[in-house]
């Protein structure tokens, strides 16, 4: 958002009764404009973003957007662009929904991107990890609130002229779902395709958890100065992102040590379970390879393409959905197959641009995990079959493209998986053989060092039967498991009939049956139906 701006047909306009008269344009995309705006109220200079008219005329919009502007207003952190006021106003005849944030006087990441790559083909280490920590800061102060941002990429960060950090447009792409389905066609979802999770790709819902997959994304393309999935079309880049496993930075940036490829395959991970489990933990990693280097120049390797740091945009297109849409020419379908509830839940609200198709059954995220503790086991597999590529994807083998034809058959094989997994686990007894759940059974007998049960520590049921009300009138607050033992935590979830999986580690601090991780967090707002909980419970034997 730097003074350069641009002259804008509404320069000299104003909104809000007179108080915001607009100035030069900062930026324009396809869902938005940002403008240098005047708070002749509080005599200060502000940037304003104009949803443009078209969305303006979905009412059903104009109060998600509202409702979300409410929400993204109560984040308060030095690495996030502060949301100051939000309404609707009529220009040229149209209903203009905008929304007053912090002015930023510096310039996107992707322009400071660009500029390293100019000098050095891409960014020094050390700066990019401390970028990409910073990012992760802001976005564990969301992720605390229940949002997820569903867009982090180059274009959503700025840096000011002191080079801090900040993040902006959260809650602007869950907003943009309600929206969508007059603009254009019916389960229409907007997002860029170059960052989006797999998940998001599939149309699937999302957590936390994807918008690590994007920082990851960001990551590399920082460190390498380029993106690790490019093709000629949205359609072969969302594939790529389902199928392809990234080649390693270091084969581009030869400068990289491995323990920043370790960071960047583990935030890539096609399934969300083995990803970092919360923002403050990979921000963690970040700072810890940061101080454990020499940082050197860049060494990109010869004949590595850059791309644009600045230059990527939306794009609109079905999502992947392997039981209907064909993949692109010369790649391989991998099969996905859903969560363990096999629940439908209502359409997620993923980042800005695509199509997305209405009825999909939504996986419930996994459980994190904590470094260093057991792994939670996979609900899903989103990995590429052997030797699977997609056009413009780059494989585990140095990157190398592959034409294959289409396997028809692994579509029905697929289904069959899929529907066979589904009344598998509609039979499945809970974790102990006889209620909702699933997850891995516990570890045999105590040992030396076991911490017994504590069954004091209880949960009222009407924590689970009269939940407290989420800021969306159709979502609800996940109450607080942790440290519970986990008998009062089924017998809660069994009385609002809540579908679960437990999941046992070893460790002999909180003692045998406590529930030591929850996904959802407490306080994380959910939709009112179909809710399920992956649930971490202690077997009370050392590690």
């Amino acid at each position: 958002m730097s003074q350069d701006g641009a002259h804008s047909r509404y320069a000299g306009r104003s909104l809000a009764g007179g108080r915001y008269q607009l100035r030069d344009l900062l930026g324009e995309g396809g869902m938005a404009s940002v403008h240098l705006a005047y708070d002749s109220v509080l005599d200060r200079q502000v940037a304003i973003k104009t949803l443009h008219t078209e969305l303006g005329r979905e009412q059903s919009f104009r109060e998600r957007f509202r409702r979300e502007a409410q929400s993204v207003a109560k984040l308060t952190h030095t690495n996030i662009v502060s949301v100051f006021d939000t309404g609707e106003d009529d220009l040229d005849g149209g209903t203009m929904p905008y929304i007053v944030m912090e002015y930023v006087e510096g310039q996107p990441l992707g322009s400071v991107l660009d500029t390293s790559v100019a000098q050095h083909g891409a960014m020094p280490t050390d700066q990019a990890l401390k970028i990409t920590a910073d990012v992760l800061a802001a976005l564990e102060i969301s992720h605390e609130m229940g949002l997820v941002h569903r867009d982090i990429k180059p274009g959503n960060v700025m840096m000011t002229k002191r080079n801090v950090v900040k993040v902006m447009d959260f809650g602007i792409a869950r907003a943009m779902q309600s929206g969508v389905t007059s603009m254009t066609q019916t389960g229409m979802v907007v997002g860029t395709p170059q960052y989006l999770s797999p998940e998001q790709a599939l149309g699937r819902g999302v957590d936390a958890r994807s918008d690590l997959y994007s920082v990851g994304i960001m990551l590399f393309q920082l460190v390498t100065g380029r993106l690790p999935f490019e093709a000629d079309s949205p359609l072969a880049i969302a594939y790529a992102h389902v199928q392809e496993e990234p080649v390693a930075p270091s084969s581009i940036n030869r400068a990289l040590p491995p323990a920043v490829d370790a960071l960047v395959a583990r935030a890539l991970k096609k399934n969300p379970n083995e990803r970092f489990p919360t923002a403050e933990a990979m921000r963690d990693e970040c700072l810890r390879v940061a101080q454990s280097f020499h940082a050197t120049p860049p060494s990109i390797v010869p004949g590595q393409q850059t791309s644009n740091g600045g230059g990527v945009g939306s794009a609109v297109f079905p999502p992947l959905d392997q039981s209907s849409a064909q993949p692109p020419s010369g790649s391989v379908q991998t099969p996905y197959q859903p969560g363990p509830y096999g629940q439908p839940t209502p359409a997620p609200a993923p980042g800005y641009g695509y199509p997305q198709q209405g009825g999909y059954q939504t996986p419930a995220p996994g459980a994190y995990q904590q470094g260093g503790g057991a792994q939670t086991p996979p609900p899903y597999t989103l990995s590429p079959q052997a030797g699977s590529t997609s056009v413009g994807g780059h494989g585990g083998n140095g990157g190398s493209k592959r034409n294959m034809p289409v396997i028809v058959g692994s579509i029905a094989v697929a289904l069959l998986a899929i529907g066979g997994l589904i009344a598998a686990i509609s039979m499945n007894g809970d974790d102990e053989g006889g209620g909702k759940g699933g997850g891995d059974k516990e570890s045999s007998g105590p040992v030396a060092g076991h911490k017994p049960a504590d069954k004091t520590k209880i949960i009222d049921a009407e924590k689970c039967t009269d939940p407290m009300e989420g800021t969306d009138p159709n979502t609800i607050q996940a109450p607080a498991f942790q440290y519970i033992h986990i008998d009062s935590v089924k017998d809660c979830l069994k009385a609002a009939n809540w579908k679960y999986n437990v999941t046992y580690t070893d460790e002999a601090v909180y003692g045998k049956g406590a529930v030591i991780n929850q996904y959802p967090k407490k306080g994380s707002e959910m939709p009112e139906e179909n809710v399920g909980f992956d649930l971490e419970v202690s077997t009370g034997n050392p590690g």
